[in-house]
């Protein structure tokens, strides 16, 4: 019986992720706290992977002394550690947004802002802001075919928000159908729709800690990709192969409701 063996939150868009054994479902039907912050420049356009790898360098924590890292994301606090210093700077993201926001223009070399969306975050698809979804499986199917790559390095790199075990890989390409059409499927009691396979960016390129290019990446992983795609996949979702993982929708009904892991994960229909 496929199940739910992770749940990842990124509080702080393009920053690093942590685990939580359970999270809320928003009325937007994205996570709460995933991508409720981004980074913008003075032009007001994101600051990210995708636009600048140097953000690969700065590492973040949301554990604390004084609990679990869950708790210290609900206490607000974030801890980033900069390049060439051992200690780390903490931040209430809420009283010392503007301290933040100085130590990160002072990284990047340019002014900076910290801009907060708690009804849907920031995410790349706004017309589907749900959790990206991925298999276990699939993580370590992709890893392989970089043989200097761990499974972790890999799931640091495609930063999907839910992660099914129990499963072959790329059972979660049965998420998504033709063009026009979705899959609904449901984790514990919280309906889904699955509806597009996710078009990476060069982040799945770059080491998730030096932002260093693996070299050819991209091509080997389009020709693997199409190799092992499965038969019964909607090959009209895939203009390119450089894709991976499944965009979803939540319906308004799901708001509040809370996914946990060790939920099951099935299918409810999938059109024909």
């Amino acid at each position: 019986m496929p199940y739910l063996a992770k749940i990842l939150l990124y509080p702080i868009k393009s920053l690093d992720g942590f685990e939580v054994e359970n999270i809320r479902v928003l009325i937007s039907g994205a996570l709460q706290h995933d991508r409720e912050f981004a980074i913008f420049d003075k032009a007001l356009k994101l600051v990210n992977g995708k636009r600048n790898a140097k953000i690969h360098l700065l590492r973040a924590y949301y554990a604390s002394l004084f609990g679990a890292s869950q708790s210290a994301l609900f206490n607000r606090t974030i801890s980033l550690q900069f390049p060439n210093s051992d200690s780390q700077q903490v931040f209430h993201l809420d009283d010392e947004r503007q301290g933040l926001e100085a130590s990160l223009s002072d990284f990047f070399g340019f002014a900076v802002t910290l801009a907060q969306n708690s009804l849907m975050g920031f995410p790349d698809d706004t017309n589907s802001p749900g959790p990206t979804v991925i298999s276990t499986a699939t993580l370590a199917e992709v890893a392989s075919w970089f043989p200097s790559l761990s499974v972790d390095e890999m799931r640091r790199r495609i930063r999907a928000n839910i992660e099914i075990d129990g499963v072959p890989p790329f059972w979660e390409d049965r998420l998504f159908s033709e063009q026009g059409d979705v899959v609904s499927f449901r984790v514990g009691d919280v309906c889904f729709y699955g509806v597009n396979p996710c078009q990476r960016c060069v982040v799945p390129t770059r080491d998730s800690y030096l932002g260093k290019t693996y070299p050819n990446f991209q091509k080997i992983f389009v020709k693997q990709r199409q190799a092992t795609l499965p038969d019964w996949v909607a090959l009209s979702r895939f203009n390119n192969f450089f894709r991976l993982s499944v965009n979803t929708r939540l319906p308004a009904s799901e708001a509040g409701k809370i996914l946990q892991i060790g939920n099951e994960v099935e299918i409810l229909s999938q059109p024909n």
